[in-house]
């Protein structure tokens, strides 16, 4: 499955939990991760999205430990199953 494909597959199974899955652009700061998705009772996950052989680059490492540093849950999904798992662990179907 493409990256793309696997960004909608999220989007789509978040929103239809009731959450929102926005896509975040950060002008002048790049390697922020693919998507935040806002979920039930205040939780916000940041999720970058990789292709299954897909591999996450310095950069991109920085920034998932800026924000785990700041108390921010971040994911990194890489196939159908982990956002799968993703999902049913904030409580929905597959």
């Amino acid at each position: 499955m493409k990256e793309s494909q696997l960004e909608k597959r999220l989007k789509d199974k978040v929103e239809q939990l009731g959450g929102l899955c926005f896509k975040w652009v950060s002008p002048g700061k790049r390697g922020v991760p693919d998507r935040i998705c806002l979920l039930a009772k205040g939780r916000t996950v940041f999720v970058e999205m990789k292709a299954p052989n897909g591999k996450l680059s310095p950069l991109q490492k920085k920034r998932i430990q800026e924000l785990e540093k700041l108390g921010h849950e971040v994911r990194v999904l890489y196939t159908k199953q982990t956002i799968d798992e993703f999902i049913r662990e904030i409580g929905g179907d597959v």
